[in-house]
């Protein structure tokens, strides 16, 4: 009897240790996602380009730039240099056949859910101290589903309103040779181009706002 009762004591014994390591095993918190750049943003200190009403700000990512990460999402980053108040008409990032400019896919951008915010550079939450060339503010946009290949090459696309807010704001830019992104502008809205449609031109410049490019 003493036996039976020793190994059904050891048996509950064993159970309540298998229990409780497969509830700390599905309870342990995952870790959190490394924040890492997609490809070389920009370094070092940036000038500055300003009086932006009424054009159309291209950022490209080469895909022939990327680095060797795999991340589901994308997310953009805009140095301010001026101003007091950003006016976006619209935001998109167009996809295309690396060395095309013929537009495979349009995925919307958004800052805090809308595809057309006003971005308050004035407000301390935004900016903590007001912008200029050496000390950029750095406005993140929020993360894209969007998962970069080395096939493709990407174009960020982004149309600020006609008016004199936008007069007044400057963003970064830096040199050929702090970055691996590049960049170009149009006047006008070019942010509404559909699928088939041709970027208006190549990204033969220092990319004017878009500092980095990163997977959170």
């Amino acid at each position: 009897m003493k036996t039976v009762c020793k190994f059904a004591t050891l048996t509950l014994m064993m159970l309540a240790i298998a229990v409780c390591s497969f509830a700390q095993k599905n309870t342990a918190p995952r870790p959190e996602t490394t924040t890492q750049n997609l490809v070389r943003g920009v370094i070092g200190p940036a000038g500055t380009n300003s009086s932006w009403a009424n054009y159309s700000v291209f950022g490209l990512v080469p895909g022939s730039a990327l680095f060797p990460i795999a991340s589901s999402t994308t997310v953009f980053y805009f140095g301010f240099t001026a101003g007091t108040e950003a006016d976006v008409s619209n935001m998109v990032v167009y996809t295309t056949t690396r060395g095309s400019l013929t537009i495979t896919a349009v995925t919307p951008v958004t800052l805090g859910g809308s595809s057309s915010p006003s971005i308050m550079l004035s407000n301390t939450s935004v900016c903590p101290v007001a912008p200029s060339s050496t000390a950029p503010c750095i406005v993140r946009f929020d993360p894209t589903s969007l998962a970069l290949s080395p096939a493709n090459d990407y174009y960020f696309a982004v149309y600020l309103t006609n008016n004199s807010n936008n007069s007044a704001i400057a963003g970064t830019q830096p040199g050929n040779n702090q970055t691996s992104l590049a960049g170009t502008y149009f006047g006008s809205d070019y942010s509404r181009l559909t699928t088939g449609q041709s970027i208006p031109g190549v990204a033969n410049r220092s990319p004017t706002f878009l500092m980095y490019v990163m997977n959170n």
